[in-house]
C-alpha cells in the first residue's frame, strides 16, 4: 500500500498562538474577511490562544473528475486537535460557518490540555457517533516538575470514558495508519511497482509514533507519568504520543502537519519521507516546538540547517514555535515562509504554479 496522491488539500487554523486581521489574502492563504456590503463585520474578531486546531479537507483525483462530470465532489474533512480553551474553535468555526456535522473524525495529535480542551464543546455540537483517533498514551496522567524537584504541577488529562458517554468512538493507534471518509487502514509501504493505489476515496496518513533521529530534539525533559498501579510518577520525556498527518500532493510532494511536533519537526518530517519512500516535501505546518529557552531554542539553528537541506516548498510555523524560531525561518528561508493567522485556510493544489 503507498499513499495515495490527492489533488487538494485545504487547512484552516482554527485555533493558533496568533491573529492578524490585516494580512492580505493570497493565492494560497485566504485571510477571513473584515468587511461585508460595505460595514465592517461586527464581534466576535478571530479567537488567538495557546493552542492548536486545524479543520483539512482533503479530495482525491476521482472525486475532482467525477465533479467535472457534474457529480458532486466528496470531501474528507477531519479535525486535527481541538484547542486549548473551552470555547475557542466553537467561536472561531462560527465566524467560518463549519457545521461540526460535517466532519468526518477527529485526530488528536497528542494528550496536551492546549490541543484537546475544546473537545468536549465540539462533542456537543456533533449528532452522530464521531471517531477520536489518537495514541494510547494520550490518556495518560501527566505532571509537569521543574529542575528544582520541588515545584510542579498536574497537567489536565482526557477522560475517556466521559469522552464515550458524549459520543466518541475511541480509536486508539500507535502504527502509522490511513485515514478516509469510512475507514481506518494500517499503513504499510511497499515498493512495489504492481500494487495499484486506490484514488477513489481520499486519504490522509497518521504517522503514530515517530522515531527520534536527531540528536538536537529532545522531547518534553519536565514531563513526567503517574505509573498506574503505585501512582509514582515515572519520566516521560519523549511525549510518545506525539503525531503528525501527511499528505501526497500530486506532482508536488509531501505536505507534513504537526500539532506540537514533541517528536522534533525534523524526526516528523525524516519519518514522513520514509514511512511513504517520497523525498519532496511541499510543506510543512503545524507547531515546532522551538520556545520556552533551554533544549527548545538551543534547537532552532540545527532545526534551520536541515530545514535547508530538506527544502520544503514552504513553511508555515505555528503555535509553539516562537517568535525567536519563525524569526530565524523568515531571515535564513524568506521564500519558503507563509505566515499563519487564526482562522485562516491554506489550499494546496496539484495544479498550482507555486
Amino acid at each position: 500500500m503507498t499513499l495515495p496522491e490527492i489533488d487538494s488539500l485545504s487547512i484552516t487554523l482554527l485555533v493558533d498562538n496568533y491573529t492578524d486581521r490585516l494580512l492580505p489574502s493570497t493565492s494560497i492563504a485566504i485571510r477571513p474577511p473584515m468587511m461585508k456590503n460595505e460595514q465592517f463585520l461586527p464581534p466576535p474578531p478571530p479567537v488567538a490562544e495557546h493552542g492548536f486546531s486545524t479543520l483539512i479537507r482533503v479530495a482525491s483525483n476521482d472525486n475532482v473528475a467525477g465533479q467535472n462530470k457534474g457529480q458532486s465532489l466528496k470531501e474528507n474533512m477531519i479535525l486535527f486537535d481541538c484547542g486549548t480553551s473551552e470555547n475557542g474553535v466553537l467561536s472561531n468555526a462560527e465566524i467560518l460557518g463549519i457545521n461540526f456535522n460535517s466532519i468526518d473524525s477527529i485526530i488528536l495529535s497528542h494528550g496536551h490540555f492546549d490541543h484537546f480542551t475544546g473537545l468536549p464543546s465540539i462533542l456537543k455540537r456533533i449528532d452522530k457517533p464521531i471517531k477520536l483517533i489518537c495514541h494510547p498514551d494520550a490518556f495518560l496522567k501527566r505532571w509537569i516538575i521543574f529542575p528544582n524537584g520541588k515545584d510542579k504541577a498536574r497537567l489536565p488529562f482526557l477522560d475517556k470514558g466521559e469522552l464515550q458517554r458524549q459520543g466518541a468512538v475511541i480509536v486508539t493507534k500507535k502504527d502509522p495508519s490511513l485515514i478516509s471518509q469510512d475507514s481506518i487502514e494500517e499503513y504499510q509501504y511497499e515498493m512495489n511497482e504492481n500494487i495499484v493505489a486506490d484514488n477513489s476515496i481520499p486519504k490522509l496518513l497518521i504517522t503514530g509514533w515517530i522515531p527520534r533521529t536527531t540528536t538536537f530534539e529532545k522531547g518534553f525533559p519536565l514531563q513526567y507519568k503517574e505509573d498506574i498501579n503505585t501512582n509514582n510518577l515515572i519520566p516521560d520525556p519523549l511525549v510518545n504520543d506525539d503525531q503528525a498527518i501527511v499528505a501526497n500532493i500530486k506532482n508536488k510532494g509531501l505536505i507534513v502537519i504537526s500539532g506540537c511536533a514533541h517528536a522534533g519537526i525534523i524526526n516528523t518530517i525524516r519519518y514522513a519521507k520514509s514511512l511513504t519512500g517520497i523525498n519532496k516535501i511541499y510543506a510543512v505546518i503545524g507547531g515546532f516546538h522551538l520556545t520556552g529557552g533551554g533544549i527548545y531554542e538551543d534547537a532552532i539553528e540545527p532545526t534551520i540547517t536541515e530545514l535547508r537541506k530538506i527544502d520544503p516548498r514552504f513553511l508555515i510555523p505555528c503555535h509553539c514555535t516562537g517568535w525567536k524560531a519563525t524569526n530565524r525561518i523568515i531571515q535564513e528561508l524568506p521564500e519558503k515562509f507563509l505566515q499563519p493567522s487564526t482562522c485562516t485556510t491554506f489550499t494546496f493544489t496539484f495544479d498550482s504554479t507555486l
